[in-house]
């Protein structure tokens, strides 16, 4: 009987099965990932804080007079006037309408009389260069021509206020509804007018940050209804006083609303920048991994991920400034760094 050895091709059998799966496992552990090429970019320092977006002029205009109630026609809409309007500074609005009252302030009769008071002293000062009346003479028809100004003056004023202007320009924001011809009482609110093309915010800051916060800073505006607009604003006034109670300084704000993107009352989110740098090297917040005091990184390089302890500077809520560590052109790893260790094997995915 023959017996035939089968094992030294069993043994190199097996011995090229596992030499195949070895390198297929070293292939297969080759970890992905997704890098992006650093770039020079800039990053703000910011403090946070909140509160209300308030005009900075505004004004509740009530009646002096009582009246029948007319409300005017708006020239730039042919329509009466109504919430929403633009108003211009001196456009009526409203007429307060009284002939008795009119009547009896005789603004007329007083124009008349300021006009002859006038040239009478025109003709005094004539006389007195001729030598036809005194000094005493011009003098007591100067007192009568600041008496009649002064009652016409009087008159007129009185006469204005039967009319509700506008005292600056601004958009109507409160009309009361009244019947037309209607009698309103003296004392009677008539318009509410703003102007929020500037507007204004009250702030409180933590103490931490007195010596960061300065006035003429910048500060970025936002509001969730305005989810791609930023609107500017300057820090305007600080107070140098600390509450003992909660600890915070009050501070007052001016924002840029030209665009009449806020409204008056909302609640608003703010921004201020107290720090900046430009030509930097920024990098995501969330890639960067920490081991008690240390901060590091990975990058790739020929397929390899490399761990670079990186020194920090400027952070904002998503994005981290990186003082040492990192050059132009690095391929920062963005996705699959968790699990990685120097050296890794890595597949760069797109």
């Amino acid at each position: 009987m023959k017996y035939y050895n089968y094992l030294p091709i069993a043994l190199l059998f097996v011995t090229a099965s596992c030499s195949d799966n070895q390198t297929n496992n070293q292939a297969e552990t080759a970890a992905p990932v997704s890098v992006t090429e650093l770039k020079l970019g800039s990053i703000s320092k910011y403090i946070n804080t909140t509160g209300t977006a308030l005009p900075i002029s505004e004004t509740e205009i009530k009646t002096e007079t009582a009246g029948m109630y007319r409300l005017q026609t708006n020239p730039a809409t042919g329509r009466p006037f109504k919430l929403g309007d633009k108003v211009k500074a001196g456009q009526c609005i409203i007429k307060i309408e009284d002939k008795e009252y009119e009547y009896s302030l005789s603004v007329d009769v007083k124009k008349i009389n300021l006009d002859i008071a006038e040239q009478e002293l025109q003709s005094q000062k004539s006389l007195y260069e001729k030598g036809g009346v005194t000094l005493k003479d011009v003098r007591n028809s100067e007192v009568s021509v600041e008496t009649a100004r002064q009652n016409y003056e009087t008159a007129q004023i009185q006469l204005d206020r039967m009319s509700i202007t506008a005292p600056f320009d601004g958009i109507i924001t409160a009309l009361p509804h009244y019947t037309s011809k209607a009698r309103i009482e003296s004392g009677s609110s008539m318009v509410k007018i703003m102007d929020y093309s500037k507007m204004y915010m009250e702030i409180n800051l933590p103490e931490s940050s007195i010596n960061e916060v300065k006035p003429n800073q910048k500060v970025l505006i936002t509001h969730y209804t305005l989810p791609y607009d930023t609107i500017n604003g300057t820090i305007g006034e600080l107070s140098p006083e600390i509450s003992t109670e909660t600890r915070t300084f009050q501070g007052k704000l001016w924002i840029d609303n030209s665009k009449l993107l806020l409204h008056p009352g909302m609640f608003v989110k703010a921004d201020i920048v107290v720090d900046h740098a430009d030509s930097t090297i920024v990098i995501p917040k969330d890639v960067v991994l920490s081991n008690r005091n240390r901060k590091f990184v990975y990058i790739v390089e020929k397929n390899t991920a490399i761990m670079r302890d990186i020194k920090t500077g400027l952070e904002d809520n998503d994005n981290i400034e990186v003082l040492e560590g990192l050059k132009v052109n690095d391929n920062l790893v963005t996705r699959g760094f968790e699990t990685l260790r120097n050296e890794s094997k890595v597949k760069v995915q797109k």
